[in-house]
Parts: C-alpha cells; structure tokens; sequence
C-alpha cells in the first residue's frame, strides 16, 4: 500500500513539475488598461468635449506627441512620456523613458478609452530608437544579473502603474460633473 501511495505522490509532483517551470517563462501580459463606461443619454458629443479637455489641460505625462481628434467619429489619441527604473548591478536607479497611447472612443450611450501601446527609449542618448515594452522585458530578462536586479519584473511593475495612474485620472475627470453650461474643467 504505502509503494502504491509513493508512487502516485511521485507521479503527481513530476505532472505538475513542467507546468511550474512553463509558467515561470512564458511571454509576461502586456502591459495595457482599457475601460467601457456605459453613460446613458450623455451624448457622443458632451462626452468628447470632456476628454478633449481632460487631454488639453489635465493629461500630465508630458512631452506629448501624436494628438489627433476626430470630432465627428468622437475620437482621441495622444502619446504621453513617463519613466520608468531600472537598477544596474550596483544597485543604482537608470531611468528609462517610455512612450504610451492614450485612446478614446465615444458613441452616444457611453465611452471606451485605453492606455496602451506601451514602448521604451532603452538608450537616452539614442531617442530615435524605440522598442516595443513587451520587446524591452525580454531584453531584461536575457540580462545577466536580471536574477539580482529583477528589472523585467520592476519596469512593468512601475508601466503598469502609469497606466493605472493615467486611467484613474481620466475616469475621475470624467466622472466630476461640470456645472451648468460649462464643458471641462480646470
């Protein structure tokens, strides 16, 4: 009884093995937050006035580049700049730049917005060169010291948190009532 027992313990731990090695390195999520808000009777229209605001003067990841609005479609996009950081093996802060989407899309019973698209400036002096976020993690974690600085895990860590940053002060924005007669706010 007890070899019968023994052995299916042993098959079960070597079953369950690979699938904890496979998890270990598989392509990490992109990094990514995007929300439909269903607004009853808003309007396409009003509901595009207040991102166009929220863009205009409150989106705080500056420089931007890539603004486009459509007003007839009620979309939006605009290129924001954040920084991430890694640590070289001396442990000492390496800001990196990224560069991130910010969508909107609006129909008249609510609206649907996105920070993605997330992209990386590894080399400060190069700004031209610029490498997709899924692409730059990969890069970090074929990195020699990655096992002691964890800087893939890090810089997605700190991505996803402007992402979330981003998103939470949109919906907020959105979410305030302008008083009457006034589109946006300050």
């Amino acid at each position: 009884m007890k070899k019968v027992l023994l052995s299916l313990l042993l098959l079960g731990t070597t079953a369950i093995a690979p699938v904890a090695v496979h998890a270990q390195t598989a392509t990490p999520t992109p990094v990514e937050y995007t929300e439909r808000v269903p607004v009853e009777g808003a309007g396409r229209n009003m509901l595009y006035a207040r991102a166009i605001s929220w863009t205009q003067n409150k989106f705080s990841y500056k420089p931007t580049s890539g603004f486009k609005a459509n007003e007839a479609a009620g979309t939006i996009r605009i290129t924001g700049t954040g920084t991430v950081k890694r640590v070289d093996n001396k442990g000492k802060d390496q800001p990196v730049s990224i560069l991130f989407d910010f969508t909107f899309q609006a129909n008249d019973n609510g609206y649907t917005y996105t920070v993605g698209s997330f992209r990386a400036i590894p080399d400060a002096s190069e700004s031209a060169q610029v490498v997709a976020f899924d692409e730059y993690r990969m890069q970090l974690q074929a990195e020699r010291g990655n096992d002691k600085t964890h800087n893939d895990r890090r810089v997605t860590a700190q991505a996803n948190s402007i992402a979330s940053e981003a998103a939470m002060s949109f919906r907020s924005y959105m979410n305030s009532q302008p008083a009457e007669g006034q589109v946006g706010g300050d």
